[in-house]
C-alpha cells in the first residue's frame, strides 16, 4: 500500500451531486439507500448550526445497534471534527431516526473494519481506496493498512430514559 495523494474535498458541481442524497433524506426517501448509507445530523463546532452529511456505512452491529463509518477525507473532514467536538448527535438510516453518541476508533480497529469491508464490497473498496489517494494490491493486508490511515467512528445508540 502506498499513499499517492489525498484529494481535496469536492467543490462546485461535484459537491452538489455528492450532497444530493441529503435532499432525498429530507423528502423521507432515505429508504432508497437501504442500510448502505446514513444521514448524520451534527452541530457545527464553530457555527453551532445543525449540519447534515450522508456517509457510507462500513459496518452495522445488530446486537447493539451501532454503526461504523469512516471519514474518507481524513481527520480534516468537517463532519468528523464536528462529532469529536459534540459527540451526541443523530442519524437517519432508511426511515428510522436514532439518537447516537460518536466514538472515534483506534487505528488498529479501523484497519480491521477496512479489511472486513473490502471483501464484502470489492468494487466499492477499490474505488474508495483510489478516490482517497491510496494505491493497493487488493490484498486483505493492504486494505488493513489503508484502514489504519483513516479515521473510523462508531455511532452507538444512546439509552432512552424511561419516564
Amino acid at each position: 500500500m502506498e499513499i499517492i495523494k489525498r484529494p481535496p474535498p469536492p467543490t462546485g458541481v461535484r459537491r452538489l451531486l455528492l450532497r444530493a442524497p441529503i435532499h432525498l433524506y429530507r423528502l423521507r426517501l432515505g429508504w432508497l439507500f437501504g442500510s448502505r448509507l446514513l444521514l448524520l445530523e451534527h452541530i457545527g463546532r464553530v457555527s453551532g448550526k445543525q449540519r447534515r452529511v450522508v456517509i457510507e456505512v462500513v459496518e452495522h452491529d445488530p446486537t447493539d445497534g451501532s454503526y461504523v463509518v469512516c471519514s474518507g477525507f481524513g481527520t480534516e473532514a468537517a463532519w468528523y471534527r464536528n462529532v469529536l467536538a459534540a459527540p451526541d448527535t443523530r442519524i437517519q438510516v432508511g426511515l428510522r431516526t436514532i439518537e447516537v453518541t460518536a466514538h472515534p476508533l483506534a487505528t488498529d480497529e479501523g484497519g480491521e473494519f477496512m479489511a472486513r469491508y473490502a471483501p464484502r464490497h470489492p468494487r466499492a473498496a477499490r474505488r474508495l481506496v483510489r478516490f482517497m489517494g491510496f494505491s493497493t494490491d487488493g490484498s486483505q493486508e493492504d486494505y488493513r493498512e489503508v484502514g489504519r490511515h483513516l479515521p473510523f467512528v462508531r455511532l452507538s445508540p444512546r439509552a432512552r430514559v424511561q419516564p
